[in-house]
Formats: structure tokens, sequence, C-alpha cells
């Protein structure tokens, strides 16, 4: 497949996240230089990330945390204590601070269409420019690619069907009757908010298991190990929630006094007025909102990346972030990754560990 290379460089960075600009400030840190030993390549057209995309209602007292990027602190880009900022700035915000105080320049919108090999560099058709590398670091994060189940009947559904990356404000489903499925965080601070105006309905694949103990470092690492083994298997990567569990908080606790936290199981079809379980019963809605999670968004890396048996990636390397049978790609974000300071980690761990392949 014959392309004009418009730029030439050594590696590719796909995402300009966390885990991207990570990887970007340790190769910087490395003495390599931004353009002819590496370029940042982001598709959306602000720093930012997938923060950008966030709800309006999602403030940093509600987040779990944001981690600081490598030698920058979140906080001292703050102006106020942050309880009541709307994640959607101020993580933006400081990600926009990061970029320019380290001189990391992002080509941006800048969407990878497909990566292809010849000889022994990597070809990246972009919607833009095309560009040539000897090596990848792929941290393109999942937002941009939503999850949703198939179930039968599916197409027939008169209502709307939404998915979480779909949210914007609880205010939009006053007067409608929602089905909330999923048991993930987002599914239960989103069905808080909405059962404050509207009646819900929660629906479960599997029943939800909070967590009343401290989630402490050490359970942190079994977590992620148990995330990493699976990727060194050539596996696909568990939710993050089936491992460690939901925090039992004083949100929860409130919920579960209002009586919006009764789950149901999963049911077996959608009908035109809602859903129905295999006993018969049924529940008419307006909304089916899918809190289903989102899938690693990686089709443009499949001439490239083997996958086993089952669509999984045989991982390797120190945090599990090289692709086996393909060292020179490295996969930030993906598996025991997944999570922002796991982010961080990852991208010094392929930063480092690409720059010795190659070399």
């Amino acid at each position: 497949m014959a392309v004009k290379i418009r730029y030439k460089t050594k590696i590719i960075i796909i995402g300009a996240g966390q885990a991207g600009l990570s990887a970007a400030y340790h190769l910087k840190n490395m003495g390599m230089e931004v353009g002819p030993d590496f370029v940042v390549l982001d598709g959306a057209p602000q720093a930012g990330g997938a923060w950008q995309s966030r709800w309006d209602s999602l403030t940093l007292s509600t987040v779990n945390r944001i981690h600081d990027l490598p030698g920058m602190s979140f906080e001292e880009t703050l102006e106020t204590d942050g309880s009541e900022v709307q994640a959607n700035s101020a993580v933006p915000h400081y990600f926009d601070l990061y970029e320019k105080k380290f001189g990391l320049q992002v080509y941006r919108p800048v969407k990878v269409e497909k990566v292809y090999l010849q000889g022994n560099r990597f070809f990246i058709d972009t919607s833009t420019t095309a560009f040539s590398a000897l090596g990848i670091i792929n941290a393109t994060g999942t937002w941009e690619s939503p999850y949703i189940p198939e179930y039968p009947g599916a197409a027939l559904f008169e209502g709307e069907q939404l998915h979480t990356r779909d949210y914007k404000d609880a205010a939009y489903f006053k007067g409608k009757h929602v089905i909330i499925v999923g048991g993930g965080i987002s599914a239960i601070q989103l069905l808080d908010q909405i059962s404050k105006v509207t009646p819900t309905t929660w629906v479960t694949r599997r029943p939800p298991e909070f967590r009343k103990v401290p989630f402490d470092d050490m359970a942190g690492s079994m977590a992620v190990a148990r995330v990493e083994e699976r990727v060194r298997e050539g596996l696909l990567p568990q939710s993050v929630v089936s491992v460690t569990g939901l925090p039992y908080t004083s949100e929860i606790e409130a919920m579960e006094k209002r009586g919006v936290l009764q789950r149901y199981p999963m049911f077996s079809e959608i009908t035109k007025k809602g859903v129905k379980w295999e006993d018969g019963t049924e529940v008419d809605a307006d909304v089916i909102f899918w809190n289903t999670g989102f899938r690693w968004p990686m089709s443009h890396l499949d001439s490239v990346v083997p996958r086993e048996e089952g669509g999984g990636i045989k991982m390797s390397g120190r945090l599990a972030t090289e692709v086996a049978k393909e060292p020179r790609i490295h996969l930030v974000g993906y598996g025991p990754s997944a999570s922002t300071i796991g982010a961080n980690r990852a991208g010094a761990a392929a930063a480092r560990e690409l720059v010795k392949t190659l070399r």
C-alpha cells in the first residue's frame, strides 16, 4: 500500500490523555526531542482527553481521584479548593498547562485511521497527515468506544437507548421511566442523580458487591495483579469493578434509605415498550440507559497487533504494556494500566522499554 510520507519520526504516541502525556514526559526526560524523536497525536480538538466530555455534575468532590501527571501537581493549577469544580473543565485546564510547561506539542485533532508495517517502519494513516515511525505507544483510552450488549428486540424499542457517554444532566430524564443497566461506579452515581427526579429501575448482570473495608494499597496491588495475569496470558481484561468491588460510601447509604438500590437481574429481551424477563415479567420504560462500559478502540492496529483466540492480546514487559508478539508496540491504558495512576506508571515503563527495544 503506497502512501506519501509527510512526517518521519522514531516514536508515535497515539492519544494525549493521562497515559499519552505521561509517556511523552518520560521520553522527553530521557533526552528525546519532540518532532525528530517522537510525535504525539490526539483525536480531540483540545487538551483534556476524555475528561472534556464528562457530564457537568461530575465535580472534583465526586470523582474517585485526579492523579497527578509526573512533574506537575494537579492541585497547583486550581484556583479554589476544588470541591465543587467541574471535572470537565478543571482537568482539561490541567492537561493544557502541562503540555505547555513541558513543551509537549500535540498534533490535534488528528484521528489515526490505520497503522500498517512496511519494512522496519510503521506507517500511520491519519485524517489529515501521513506519518511513519519505528515504534508506537498507543494510549487512545476507551471513551470513544462505548459498549452496548446485544439483546433480542433492541431494534423494536420505541423509546430511547442511551449510553454513559451521552449523559449531560438528570433533568433531561424528568417525567420518564428510566431503566439503568450496569453495576459500575458510573452506573451507581448516575442512578443516584436520576432517581432524584424520576422513577428508575436498576438492572445488573450479577449482584453488586459493596466493599465496606478501605481499599488500601495492598488491595489495589492485588486487583491490578489479577488483571495483569489475564493479559499476560492473552485473555481479555476484566472490568475494574469485577475485581475491586464498589466502595460503600455515604452516598450509597443514602440511596439505600431512599430505596433506589433495589437491584433486578438482567432482562432476557427488549420489547416495543420496555424490557421482559424470562419469567414473563415486563416493565415499561421511556429510556434504557446503558452503563455497560467501554471497549479498547484498537481497530486501527488490527494489521500490526496479533490477537489471541478469544480476542485478547498477549502482553509482556515490566508492567504488561508491551505487545508480546510485536515489542515495538506498547499499549498503555489497556488491562492493568487502565486507571489514571496505572497509566502514569505504564507511560514511564512503556517509554523506557520501547526506547531500549529500538536501540
